[in-house]
């Protein structure tokens, strides 16, 4: 079991960041989880106030006791605690920032997401390193279209930061998908043989996104915790 690295402490909650690839709840088949682990590495119960996906690496509160987890939960949800997210996407945004209204459907009913987004980065990506001389990156799951990435040719690649407005399950990768900008690594909502060409192209093997800042409303002042990103 790896240390989970703690940024801050205090009476009622730890400050952690979450490592890519750990669930954050234990459950069938889960053989780590940061419920379970964290608990272990400190020595004490610990509650979960919000969530990662198991493949996002990042920034989380963790509460100490109940009535804090409580507390804490509610200032997430007011939005008195702010998140920001960035991704590594293939492809282009339309525009670069705006706001993503997208209702998701999600446990048989619909339900309201906005997603507030700003483009850092855009580059392009060689392919030079492909064995094949030619692979189709048809589009699984959200409508990007149909390519093709012969050998040599480039693949836009895009730094995205994000802020969300509702916390609505994978939000943020399946508004970018459906946006034409899927977040590379992402095989659920993203565009599958395209990973499959970044994986040859630049060894990118899990999902790109990350919580990389979170401003908090603590008893000694409003204070800020930023991670730096490391995608492959």
């Amino acid at each position: 079991m790896n240390q989970i690295e703690i940024l801050y402490e205090n009476d009622e909650i730890f400050v952690i960041d979450k490592p890519a690839g750990l669930a954050v709840q234990g459950g069938q088949g889960v053989s780590h989880s940061l419920d379970v682990d964290f608990a272990e590495q400190t020595g004490q119960k610990v509650y979960l106030v919000h969530r990662l996906d198991k493949d996002t690496r990042g920034l989380m509160i963790v509460a100490k006791n109940p009535l804090a987890a409580g507390k804490w939960t509610k200032l997430i949800a007011s939005k008195a605690a702010r998140k920001e997210y960035l991704a590594l996407c293939i492809g282009r945004m339309p525009q670069k920032s705006g706001v993503i209204k997208e209702n998701l459907f999600q446990h048989g009913e619909e339900k309201s997401a906005v997603t507030h987004y700003l483009v850092e980065r855009e580059w392009n990506l060689s392919s030079l390193s492909l064995s094949d001389s030619s692979v189709s990156s048809g589009k699984e799951g959200a409508d990007c279209g149909k390519t093709s990435i012969q050998n040599g040719q480039e693949i836009a690649l895009s730094l995205i930061r994000l802020k969300l407005e509702t916390g609505r399950m994978h939000q943020i990768r399946i508004h970018l998908a459906k946006n034409g900008c899927p977040i590379a690594g992402d095989d659920q909502h993203g565009n599958f043989k395209m990973n499959k060409v970044l994986r040859k192209a630049a060894g990118i093997k899990r999902l790109q996104l990350a919580a990389v800042r979170l401003t908090l409303p603590l008893k000694e002042g409003e204070r800020t915790f930023e991670i730096h990103a490391d995608f492959e």
